[in-house]
């Protein structure tokens, strides 16, 4: 195993608080799967069931009403392929969480914090999520962080944006790169888990070797607090 920082992650924990299924995988699976490897517990919380996206299969064999239980089964199988310790969900309406109660929903993920004391949380930036749904999650996230006070926030980036952090108003220290070279067999298996969602990406689909060229290195998270961890690593 390639690990890139000297401070032992065995029996830490780490909370990712994303919008839907999928998000975990097709996002920063890489990085799940690398410190779920090192011994890192790792809690994902799933906003919705994301029943409203417009995604049915390849051929489409699903529909309106049967989207969200199978999404669910899919996001399951890929937290076991990640290494995941634990799923949760909010049980929000998909598309919807912009339209939630904002003080209850800080008061439940803050609870959700105090009752896991995560080292690390990881979730979406407010306004760089990029769907209304990860802005609103990664808004409530970062203000219940704030109230929990400990450990280190990370949002999410998209592939390879930060690459110029200066384009979204941030410097290179504001970024923290982790390799994830070593677990994109166990990303590809994700991605192949979220079938209905993957099963459009045709290179997801072609031999192991060749799909796994479409992954980066790296994933790249942007700092959400003042963070000690290195350049290289979410855990200090």
């Amino acid at each position: 195993m390639n690990t890139n920082h000297s401070t032992s992650t065995k029996g830490r924990k780490m909370l990712a608080v994303f919008a839907h299924p999928d998000d975990e995988s097709f996002i920063c699976g890489g990085s799940l799967a690398k410190y779920a490897a090192e011994g890192v517990e790792i809690t994902v919380v799933s906003a919705t069931r994301g029943e409203m996206g417009r995604r049915m299969g390849n051929p489409p064999y699903l529909n309106r009403e049967t989207l969200a239980a199978a999404r669910e089964i899919e996001l399951r199988q890929a937290c076991a392929h990640l290494g995941v310790h634990e799923l949760k969900f909010l049980d929000i309406r998909d598309k919807t969480v912009e339209f939630i109660n904002e003080e209850q929903l800080i008061g439940r993920i803050e609870a959700l914090m105090q009752e896991l004391q995560p080292e690390v949380v990881i979730t979406f930036h407010e306004t760089l999520g990029g769907h209304p749904d990860h802005c609103a999650i990664g808004k409530v996230t970062t203000a219940a962080f704030r109230r929990y006070g400990q450990g280190s926030l990370y949002f999410v980036s998209f592939g390879d944006m930060m690459l110029q952090p200066d384009k979204y108003g941030y410097t290179p220290g504001d970024i923290v790169r982790v390799e994830v070279q070593d677990h994109l067999k166990a990303k590809l298996a994700a991605f192949r888990a979220h079938r209905c969602q993957s099963e459009l990406m045709e290179w997801v689909w072609q031999r192991d070797d060749k799909a796994m060229r479409n992954f980066g290195r790296y994933e790249y998270f942007i700092r959400g607090s003042q963070s000690q961890s290195g350049k290289d690593s979410l855990f200090r």
